[in-house]
């Protein structure tokens, strides 16, 4: 029995229809960070940094501002220590973050980096995060998360003033499933 013109149309349209969605969920992600990471576009930055020891540039100073907000699930207090500083390119700085858990159960969050502008993403570089690691605060602890940062001396000149925003993200339901999915995979059949 032969298909009807809308029948082929049909399958034509789904398999088209499957075939967008497997590539926006397992291509395009990989790609997009890619992008992302060659061009700086987006504000990613980088991982974690291993400083080398390099001239400081004290005839110029940028203005690094710092910004913290939470994700619309993340009832967490989260700000910065303080909201800017003047750094000199190839100067290692410090400065803290904090956070406090105001909810009745432990919880663990995820800051997720942004830098603007976004072509100085590549010259931003931390040597230490809190966002390289997720963050467990008991019910009502607070903490200081630490942050260590150097501005390359390479930056642009152009380049005066770089804002690096944090986005708290509440991963405890994640983090509390794949603990449960690895005791699965680990009890004996």
């Amino acid at each position: 029995m032969a298909m009807s013109a809308n029948t082929r149309t049909t399958a034509k349209l789904l398999t088209l229809a499957v075939g967008m969605l497997g590539f926006a969920l397992f291509v395009m992600p990989p790609l997009y960070d890619a992008f992302c990471e060659i061009t700086g576009l987006n504000g990613k930055t980088g991982g974690r940094y291993e400083a080398v020891p390099a001239a400081v540039d004290t005839q110029r100073t940028v203005k690094v501002q710092f910004v913290a907000s939470n994700n619309e699930n993340m009832p967490w207090e989260f700000k910065p220590g303080v909201v800017e500083l003047k750094v000199h390119p190839g100067e290692a700085v410090d400065t803290v973050f904090h956070a406090r858990n105001p909810t009745d159960r432990d919880m663990v969050g995820q800051a997720i980096p942004s830098l603007v502008p976004f072509k100085a993403a590549s010259y931003f570089h931390k040597t230490e995060c809190f966002c390289f690691n997720q963050q467990t605060l008991a019910a009502g602890e607070t903490a200081e998360l630490g942050l260590r940062f150097i501005v390359d001396p390479d930056l642009p000149p152009g380049v005066n003033t770089i804002t690096l925003s944090y986005t708290l993200f509440d991963v405890t339901d994640r983090i509390a499933q794949q603990t449960q999915n690895k005791k699965a995979d680990a009890s004996p059949i």
